[in-house]
Protein backbone atom coordinates (compact mmCIF):
# COMPACT_ATOMS: atom_id res chain seq x y z
CA UNK A 1 0.00 0.00 0.00
CA UNK A 2 1.39 3.38 -0.95
CA UNK A 3 2.50 5.21 2.15
CA UNK A 4 1.27 8.72 2.96
CA UNK A 5 3.68 11.47 1.98
CA UNK A 6 5.49 9.47 -0.71
CA UNK A 7 3.72 11.06 -3.69
CA UNK A 8 1.57 14.00 -4.78
CA UNK A 9 -1.46 14.94 -2.63
CA UNK A 10 -4.05 12.15 -2.73
CA UNK A 11 -6.48 12.08 -5.62
CA UNK A 12 -10.10 12.98 -5.04
CA UNK A 13 -12.29 11.36 -7.65
CA UNK A 14 -15.80 12.57 -8.39
CA UNK A 15 -18.26 9.75 -9.14
CA UNK A 16 -20.95 11.56 -11.08
CA UNK A 17 -23.97 9.28 -11.23
CA UNK A 18 -23.55 5.52 -10.76
CA UNK A 19 -26.82 3.72 -11.26
CA UNK A 20 -28.84 6.51 -9.67
CA UNK A 21 -31.32 8.53 -11.71
CA UNK A 22 -33.68 11.49 -11.52
CA UNK A 23 -35.97 9.49 -9.25
CA UNK A 24 -33.21 9.55 -6.64
CA UNK A 25 -32.29 13.20 -7.08
CA UNK A 26 -32.83 15.86 -9.71
CA UNK A 27 -29.11 16.62 -9.35
CA UNK A 28 -28.02 13.29 -10.91
CA UNK A 29 -26.59 13.93 -14.40
CA UNK A 30 -27.64 11.54 -17.17
CA UNK A 31 -27.01 12.84 -20.71
CA UNK A 32 -23.52 13.39 -22.17
CA UNK A 33 -24.09 17.13 -21.93
CA UNK A 34 -25.22 17.11 -18.30
CA UNK A 35 -22.41 14.71 -17.36
CA UNK A 36 -19.89 17.07 -18.97
CA UNK A 37 -21.33 20.08 -17.15
CA UNK A 38 -21.34 18.27 -13.81
CA UNK A 39 -17.79 17.02 -14.38
CA UNK A 40 -16.53 20.50 -15.24
CA UNK A 41 -18.08 21.98 -12.11
CA UNK A 42 -16.66 19.20 -9.93
CA UNK A 43 -13.16 19.56 -11.38
CA UNK A 44 -13.33 23.31 -10.88
CA UNK A 45 -14.25 22.58 -7.25
CA UNK A 46 -11.12 20.44 -6.88
CA UNK A 47 -11.78 16.90 -8.13
CA UNK A 48 -8.82 15.41 -10.00
CA UNK A 49 -10.53 12.43 -11.65
CA UNK A 50 -13.97 11.81 -13.10
CA UNK A 51 -15.86 8.52 -12.87
CA UNK A 52 -18.97 8.12 -14.96
CA UNK A 53 -21.60 5.51 -15.81
CA UNK A 54 -22.60 6.11 -19.45
CA UNK A 55 -26.38 6.10 -19.90
CA UNK A 56 -28.68 5.37 -22.79
CA UNK A 57 -31.37 7.90 -23.77
CA UNK A 58 -33.81 5.74 -21.78
CA UNK A 59 -31.61 5.98 -18.69
CA UNK A 60 -30.04 2.49 -18.61
CA UNK A 61 -26.32 2.03 -17.99
CA UNK A 62 -24.44 0.80 -21.04
CA UNK A 63 -20.92 0.12 -22.28
CA UNK A 64 -21.91 0.00 -25.94
CA UNK A 65 -19.45 2.00 -28.07
CA UNK A 66 -22.40 4.04 -29.35
CA UNK A 67 -23.16 5.10 -25.78
CA UNK A 68 -19.63 5.27 -24.36
CA UNK A 69 -17.98 7.33 -27.10
CA UNK A 70 -20.27 10.40 -26.91
CA UNK A 71 -19.97 10.47 -23.12
CA UNK A 72 -16.17 10.29 -23.19
CA UNK A 73 -15.96 12.92 -25.92
CA UNK A 74 -18.32 15.29 -24.12
CA UNK A 75 -16.68 14.95 -20.70
CA UNK A 76 -13.15 15.20 -22.10
CA UNK A 77 -14.05 18.36 -23.96
CA UNK A 78 -15.20 19.89 -20.68
CA UNK A 79 -12.38 18.82 -18.33
CA UNK A 80 -8.68 18.16 -18.37
CA UNK A 81 -8.97 15.37 -15.82
CA UNK A 82 -8.79 11.62 -16.52
CA UNK A 83 -12.14 9.97 -17.24
CA UNK A 84 -12.87 6.57 -15.69
CA UNK A 85 -15.70 4.11 -16.29
CA UNK A 86 -16.65 0.82 -14.68
CA UNK A 87 -17.61 -2.69 -15.80
CA UNK A 88 -20.53 -2.74 -13.38
CA UNK A 89 -22.87 -5.69 -13.99
CA UNK A 90 -25.77 -3.27 -14.43
CA UNK A 91 -24.18 -2.21 -17.73
CA UNK A 92 -23.30 -5.71 -18.98
CA UNK A 93 -23.83 -8.79 -16.77
CA UNK A 94 -22.37 -11.34 -19.25
CA UNK A 95 -18.54 -11.33 -18.97
CA UNK A 96 -18.08 -12.80 -22.45
CA UNK A 97 -20.26 -10.08 -23.93
CA UNK A 98 -18.39 -7.52 -21.87
CA UNK A 99 -15.06 -8.66 -23.33
CA UNK A 100 -16.60 -8.26 -26.80
CA UNK A 101 -17.72 -4.77 -25.84
CA UNK A 102 -14.22 -3.82 -24.74
CA UNK A 103 -12.74 -4.98 -28.04
CA UNK A 104 -15.38 -2.99 -29.93
CA UNK A 105 -14.60 0.37 -28.31
CA UNK A 106 -13.26 2.95 -30.74
CA UNK A 107 -12.89 5.64 -28.05
CA UNK A 108 -11.05 4.42 -24.96
CA UNK A 109 -11.47 5.53 -21.35
CA UNK A 110 -8.38 6.34 -19.30
CA UNK A 111 -9.08 3.64 -16.74
CA UNK A 112 -11.78 1.04 -16.15
CA UNK A 113 -12.75 -0.35 -12.77
CA UNK A 114 -13.37 -4.10 -12.56
CA UNK A 115 -15.41 -5.59 -9.71
CA UNK A 116 -13.07 -8.46 -8.83
CA UNK A 117 -15.81 -10.51 -7.20
CA UNK A 118 -17.87 -10.51 -10.42
CA UNK A 119 -17.87 -13.58 -12.69
CA UNK A 120 -15.16 -13.39 -15.35
CA UNK A 121 -13.35 -10.47 -13.72
CA UNK A 122 -9.90 -11.69 -14.77
CA UNK A 123 -11.01 -12.12 -18.39
CA UNK A 124 -12.40 -8.60 -18.37
CA UNK A 125 -9.23 -7.15 -16.84
CA UNK A 126 -7.09 -9.05 -19.35
CA UNK A 127 -9.15 -7.63 -22.23
CA UNK A 128 -8.61 -4.10 -20.90
CA UNK A 129 -4.88 -4.64 -20.60
CA UNK A 130 -4.73 -6.07 -24.12
CA UNK A 131 -6.26 -2.83 -25.39
CA UNK A 132 -3.81 -0.73 -23.43
CA UNK A 133 -6.49 0.52 -21.03
CA UNK A 134 -5.60 0.93 -17.38
CA UNK A 135 -7.39 -1.47 -15.03
CA UNK A 136 -8.49 -0.77 -11.48
CA UNK A 137 -9.44 -3.66 -9.21
CA UNK A 138 -12.59 -2.87 -7.22
CA UNK A 139 -12.45 -4.87 -3.99
CA UNK A 140 -15.71 -4.90 -2.06
CA UNK A 141 -16.02 -5.74 1.59
CA UNK A 142 -17.99 -8.93 2.35
CA UNK A 143 -17.23 -10.53 -1.03
CA UNK A 144 -14.58 -12.97 -2.21
CA UNK A 145 -13.05 -10.25 -4.40
CA UNK A 146 -10.10 -9.48 -2.09
CA UNK A 147 -9.11 -13.15 -1.80
CA UNK A 148 -9.44 -13.70 -5.57
CA UNK A 149 -7.35 -10.60 -6.28
CA UNK A 150 -4.59 -11.72 -3.89
CA UNK A 151 -4.21 -14.92 -5.96
CA UNK A 152 -4.53 -13.28 -9.37
CA UNK A 153 -1.51 -13.17 -11.73
CA UNK A 154 -2.89 -9.87 -13.01
CA UNK A 155 -2.65 -8.17 -9.61
CA UNK A 156 0.78 -6.59 -10.25
CA UNK A 157 -0.51 -5.08 -13.51
CA UNK A 158 -3.48 -3.14 -12.18
CA UNK A 159 -2.93 0.58 -11.73
CA UNK A 160 -4.85 0.84 -8.49
CA UNK A 161 -7.24 -0.96 -6.18
CA UNK A 162 -10.50 0.69 -5.15
CA UNK A 163 -11.52 -0.58 -1.73
CA UNK A 164 -15.23 -0.32 -0.96
CA UNK A 165 -15.98 -0.37 2.75
CA UNK A 166 -19.20 -1.92 4.07
CA UNK A 167 -22.35 0.16 3.77
CA UNK A 168 -24.41 1.10 6.80
CA UNK A 169 -28.14 0.77 6.28
CA UNK A 170 -30.23 2.49 7.41
CA UNK A 171 -27.75 5.24 6.78
CA UNK A 172 -26.92 7.62 9.62
CA UNK A 173 -24.71 10.44 8.32
CA UNK A 174 -22.37 10.00 11.25
CA UNK A 175 -21.10 6.43 11.04
CA UNK A 176 -18.00 5.71 13.17
CA UNK A 177 -18.70 2.01 12.67
CA UNK A 178 -17.99 2.47 8.95
CA UNK A 179 -14.60 4.00 9.71
CA UNK A 180 -13.72 1.14 12.05
CA UNK A 181 -14.85 -1.42 9.47
CA UNK A 182 -12.78 0.31 6.78
CA UNK A 183 -9.68 0.19 9.01
CA UNK A 184 -10.17 -3.53 9.57
CA UNK A 185 -10.70 -4.12 5.85
CA UNK A 186 -7.50 -2.27 4.91
CA UNK A 187 -5.52 -4.28 7.45
CA UNK A 188 -6.97 -7.49 6.05
CA UNK A 189 -6.20 -6.52 2.46
CA UNK A 190 -2.69 -5.18 2.85
CA UNK A 191 -0.80 -8.52 2.95
CA UNK A 192 -2.38 -9.52 -0.39
CA UNK A 193 -1.54 -6.32 -2.27
CA UNK A 194 1.55 -6.10 -4.47
CA UNK A 195 4.18 -3.74 -2.98
CA UNK A 196 3.53 -0.10 -3.76
CA UNK A 197 -0.08 -0.63 -4.82
CA UNK A 198 -2.05 2.60 -4.98
CA UNK A 199 -5.31 2.48 -3.01
CA UNK A 200 -8.55 4.43 -3.36
CA UNK A 201 -10.80 4.00 -0.33
CA UNK A 202 -14.49 4.86 -0.31
CA UNK A 203 -17.75 4.16 1.46
CA UNK A 204 -21.37 4.28 0.38
CA UNK A 205 -24.48 5.96 1.76
CA UNK A 206 -24.12 6.36 5.54
CA UNK A 207 -20.47 5.30 5.46
CA UNK A 208 -19.34 7.86 2.89
CA UNK A 209 -18.20 10.72 5.08
CA UNK A 210 -16.54 8.70 7.86
CA UNK A 211 -14.64 6.60 5.31
CA UNK A 212 -13.64 9.68 3.30
CA UNK A 213 -12.30 11.21 6.52
CA UNK A 214 -10.25 8.06 7.11
CA UNK A 215 -8.90 7.98 3.55
CA UNK A 216 -7.76 11.60 3.73
CA UNK A 217 -6.12 11.01 7.12
CA UNK A 218 -4.23 7.98 5.77
CA UNK A 219 -3.15 9.82 2.62
CA UNK A 220 -5.13 7.50 0.33
CA UNK A 221 -7.04 8.43 -2.78
CA UNK A 222 -10.75 8.93 -2.11
CA UNK A 223 -13.93 9.63 -4.00
CA UNK A 224 -17.16 11.52 -3.52
CA UNK A 225 -20.20 12.11 -5.67
CA UNK A 226 -23.85 11.37 -6.21
CA UNK A 227 -23.04 7.75 -7.05
CA UNK A 228 -22.04 7.19 -3.42
CA UNK A 229 -24.21 9.63 -1.48
CA UNK A 230 -27.01 12.13 -2.00
CA UNK A 231 -26.29 13.90 1.28
CA UNK A 232 -23.86 16.49 2.59
CA UNK A 233 -22.16 15.83 5.94
CA UNK A 234 -24.92 17.65 7.81
CA UNK A 235 -27.58 15.43 6.23
CA UNK A 236 -29.00 17.97 3.79
CA UNK A 237 -29.47 16.90 0.15
CA UNK A 238 -26.57 17.80 -2.14
CA UNK A 239 -27.51 20.10 -5.00
CA UNK A 240 -24.65 18.95 -7.23
CA UNK A 241 -21.53 16.84 -7.45
CA UNK A 242 -19.49 20.04 -7.14
CA UNK A 243 -21.12 20.75 -3.79
CA UNK A 244 -20.07 17.31 -2.54
CA UNK A 245 -16.50 17.86 -3.78
CA UNK A 246 -16.36 21.25 -2.06
CA UNK A 247 -17.54 19.69 1.20
CA UNK A 248 -14.95 16.91 0.91
CA UNK A 249 -12.08 19.35 0.39
CA UNK A 250 -13.23 21.98 2.86
CA UNK A 251 -12.67 19.77 5.88
CA UNK A 252 -16.39 19.44 6.56
CA UNK A 253 -16.18 15.63 6.86
CA UNK A 254 -14.11 16.23 10.02
CA UNK A 255 -17.09 17.94 11.64
CA UNK A 256 -19.17 14.76 11.90
CA UNK A 257 -18.71 11.37 13.52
Amino acid sequence: MTAPGTEAPPVLQVCLNGTRGPGDSAAVPMSPESLAESAAQAVEAGAREVRVHPRTPCGGTSLSPRVLAPVLASVRAAVGAPVRVTTDAAAEPDPERLVERIHSWDVLPDLVSVDWHAPGAEKVAAALLERGIGAEAALWARTDGPALFARSPLAPRVLRVAVRAPALNPNPVTGPAAEAAACSLLAELEPGLPPGTSVLLHGTDGGVWPVLRLARRLGLAARIGLEDTLLLPDGTPARSNAELVTAALAGRPEETG
